[in-house]
């Protein structure tokens, strides 16, 4: 049922009207359903002026209402009774009871819940008014001057949850609360609130409280505070950051991560933060994000630190100065679809996440940073493409740094000159020859990372190595004798340099040197191949229930490639012994130099697959499963005509499968056909020209292998339905970019574990390297998880870095407890803290730290 009226115009018309409609009952004795009931909107009526017969204190706008039960009209008393799921609607107000009162004359509403057999109420007032919901035991509202009276209520701001046992409504929407509380728990019942005799809720703006104190599981606490400001927007807003303390016996005390976060606006934000240590170690850092919609995002910070060990009277003081620059930045696909502009830079010393206590696990195991600032075009509808970059990568353990900058690539993707615009009949052989062209261009130096400052430029300008590569590769492909796939190409290359090499030697002192002669140089070269490959079936059928048939499909190539010699750039000089040496002008050049030998290859490759098929047992109509038992089983070689020795070169072999669909097995190997032989004199060894077979009756020496095993197993992923989550993309967007900072319960248990094995032996010396890691994590409840990562070091025989981490959820608390057991990191830390960011500083931490670092 739902009625529309408007209070006290034409009041009179009204009672007449509803007068008409019952007296034929009370003569005839029909009957009237109350719930048909409709009264008229005067408003609409033209026979009257609505200006001069609406009364002054008559609503401005349309009451709706309507009930699942029953709606009962006192017209004596100008009331309307709802009965069951009631809803009232006025404006932007909406109104949900299980019944409510409605008073035509002063323009009040009234609505409560209603108690059913056991005592409990049900159908409780639901007040909702642009967006602010307010729950109530029973609620008091006036249309007229949108003031209202709320019994024992909650409201929901954002994260914001407040509890009153009265709440005073103001035609402004501002809220005034009496014996309130304050928390960020969704229940009915929080698990921690702020205790306050007085709240005062500013929509879209701010929540203030009077003198509080906190209280958990109705236990109060001592924490009190004399007032409370706490955020009630979406928009960002700026603040203090409050420091973590600590202790630790290299550095003394300290506070971590302390500072400012300013929100400049809502596409800008800076955090501002520092650790002070007592013992005299800082460390200063500065976080900007910033974020377009729709167009760019991305984030630049910038730290440095001096860590002191010791006091400077103590013979073992040190001092570490570190210094570490990020940033990224990412265009969105959308906005030029055929201009990207992105970067992802990691700058710094080598020792910034070894002396830091804020550096993750993973970052401290890190032995290499790299960066890259990329700006890709293309033209569309056109063959174009182009590409300028900037690059880095600084290793950590040798203490070396590459950077190339800048590197500009020009291409043109494959076109076929020869082809027809408009084909006639069948396509012609020539019509698929096509041609590509790139070009590439870098300027780089590699060298020590103490070289990298400002007083070393000079010297650090001369160790740049710059160069230009072109590349024409024209190639075609057909088939021949129906099963044949016939595969000429042509690779045209050529090199320019603006500097080259000059040897000379002296033959009074016996001295050779060295010199760079600038200038435009240019060196080009040139190859031809030629491939055929087919594929061999071979099936065999079983009769069993189980096993249908087997598959083997081999892939054969054959190949002939003919690189013709190449004299350009050689040069030579003759030594004391009357030996001439040659040399490439070429060969300190950042791309090499061409390659000047003749070489006449025949090649050879097989590749193996085998499947299995499996009949399907549960139905004798449905699809059979198809097993790969071996996805890749191939062997590569190579037969130089052209040599005058050795003309074979290494067999590589390699394969690669999954066993049951989870674990990954990948092998390579290198097998040289030819014999060793080892000088007793002078202890050289040296590869002869003769084969591993007429000396061992094998097929060659084993001169390197690996093999990488892996696995990732989990349970079966549980779909729960969330109390709360993250539902704005901005949200989403986050957590996909950081998974390691949320825990994922629907997962019930993971185990990864990855083994490599590599075997090295060149020559007489063998080597053997092993890594295995292992991580994984288990849900033992469906608030308490388990998670560890950790690996074993073969040499040392023992456990590598090993971490365990637990995590409680509390609800709207959460718990963390990390652990290095052993180790230079040795430590713990402890966390428990609320889950909301707007009270992200309420937690408590304890740690212990290493000693060393």
């Amino acid at each position: 049922m739902k009625n529309n009226f408007y209070t006290k115009p034409f009041l009179c018309t009204s009672i007449l009207f509803v007068l008409v409609l019952f007296l034929p009952a009370l003569f005839f004795g029909q009957q009237v359903d109350t719930l048909a009931i409709n009264l008229i909107d005067t408003a609409q009526t033209d026979s009257i002026p609505t200006d001069t017969m609406l009364s002054p204190d008559a609503v401005k706008s349309k009451v709706s209402y309507k009930a699942s039960d029953s709606i009962r009209i006192d017209l004596q008393k100008e009331l309307v009774y709802l009965f069951g799921n009631s809803e009232v609607y006025y404006e932007n107000v909406v109104l949900k009871a299980e019944e409510i009162e409605i008073s035509m004359d002063s323009n009040q509403v009234v609505a409560r819940g209603k108690q059913d057999s056991t005592g409990k109420y049900y159908g409780e007032p639901v007040f909702t008014e642009s967006g602010q919901e307010v729950r109530s035991h029973e609620m008091r509202y006036n249309f007229q001057t949108k003031k209202g009276l709320i019994i024992d209520a909650m409201t929901h701001e954002g994260e914001n949850y407040i509890h009153g046992a009265k709440i005073y409504k103001t035609p402004d929407d501002i809220l005034y609360i009496k014996n309130g509380k304050y928390t960020t728990c969704n229940q009915e019942h929080p698990h921690y609130y702020f205790s306050a005799r007085k709240l005062k809720i500013i929509p879209d703006d701010k929540i203030i409280t009077g003198p509080a104190n906190m209280v958990v599981e109705d236990v109060p606490t001592p924490l009190a505070i004399p007032f409370g400001f706490f955020p009630n927007s979406n928009k960002q807003k700026s603040g203090l950051i409050i420091p973590s303390p600590g202790e630790s016996a290299q550095y003394g005390f300290f506070l971590l991560n302390g500072g400012y976060y300013w929100a400049i606006s809502k596409k800008l934000s800076t955090q501002i933060t520092g650790d002070f240590y007592s013992k005299g170690s800082w460390a200063a850092r500065m976080i900007t994000d910033y974020r377009k919609r729709y167009k760019y995002s991305g984030g630049f910070s910038l730290e440095q630190s001096t860590f002191k060990n010791s006091y400077k009277e103590f013979p073992d003081y040190s001092e570490t100065q570190n210094f570490f620059v990020k940033w990224n930045h990412t265009q969105d696909p959308k906005a030029r679809p055929n201009s990207v502009f992105s970067a992802n830079v990691n700058f710094g010393n080598s020792e910034n996440y070894q002396n830091n206590f804020n550096s993750t696990g993973q970052q401290y195991l890190s032995t290499s940073f790299n960066s890259s600032i990329s700006y890709r075009k293309s033209w569309s509808g056109k063959p174009f493409n182009m590409s300028i970059n900037g690059y880095h990568s600084q290793n950590t353990v040798n203490k070396t740094v590459t950077v190339r900058l800048p590197e500009v690539a020009f291409n043109v993707t494959r076109i076929y000159p020869f082809k027809r615009k408009a084909v006639v009949g069948s396509e012609k052989f020539y019509e698929k020859i096509g041609a590509s062209y790139s070009m590439n261009t870098k300027n780089e130096v590699t060298a020590q990372d103490s070289l990298f400052s400002t007083r070393n430029l000079n010297l650090l300008q001369r160790e740049f190595k710059n160069g230009m590569k072109h590349t024409i590769p024209i190639s075609t492909s057909f088939k021949m004798l129906k099963y044949f796939t016939f595969t000429p190409n042509v690779n045209l290359s050529e090199i320019w340099y603006l500097e080259s090499v000059n040897k000379s030697y002296d033959s009074q002192t016996g001295s050779l040197s060295t010199d760079t002669i600038p200038g435009f140089v240019r060196g080009g070269s040139y190859n031809a191949a030629i491939n055929f490959t087919t594929k061999i079936y071979g099936m065999y059928q079983y009769r069993g229930k189980v096993i249908k048939a087997m598959r083997h499909v081999i892939t054969p190539t054959i190949g002939l490639s003919y690189t013709p010699e190449n004299n350009i750039g050689l040069r030579s000089y003759t030594d004391t012994n009357n030996v001439e040496h040659q040399y490439s002008i070429f060969e300190n050049g950042i791309y090499g130099k061409p390659n000047t030998t003749e070489a006449g290859l025949i090649n050879f490759g097989l590749l193996n697959n085998f499947e299995m098929k499996v009949r399907n047992r549960k139905d004798s109509l449905g699809q059979d499963t198809k097993i790969k038992l071996l996805e890749n089983l191939s062997f590569r070689s190579s037969y130089n005509m052209t040599a005058d020795s050795l003309n074979w070169s290494n067999i590589q072999i390699g394969a690669r499968t999954y066993i049951l669909k989870k674990i990954s097995l990948n092998f390579n190997a290198s097998v040289d056909p030819y014999a060793l032989d080892s000088n007793t004199a002078t202890g050289a060894v040296t590869k002869v020209n003769e084969s591993e077979w007429s000396r061992s009756g094998r097929v060659g020496r084993l001169t390197s292998a690996s093999l990488a095993v892996g696995f990732t197993l989990n349970g079966k992923k549980t779909d729960k339905p969330k109390e709360s989550g993250f539902g704005t993309p901005e949200e989403l967007e986050y957590i996909n970019a950081n998974p390691t900072a949320y825990i994922d319960f629907n997962i019930p248990w993971t185990l990864s574990m990855n083994y490599n094995v590599r075997y090295s032996k060149p020559q007489l010396q063998s080597d053997i390297v092993q890594t295995l890691n292992f991580s994984g994590d288990i849900s033992l409840t469906q608030k308490w998880k388990l998670g560890f990562s950790s690996g074993y070091d073969f040499e040392l025989k023992d456990l590598s870095y090993t971490s365990v981490d637990i995590y409680r959820d509390l609800h709207c608390w959460e718990m963390m407890f990390n652990w290095i057991p052993f180790g230079p990191r040795q430590s713990y830390l402890f966390t428990i803290k609320v889950k909301s960011a707007i009270l992200q500083d309420l937690k408590l931490t304890r740690r212990n730290l290493p000693n060393v670092f």
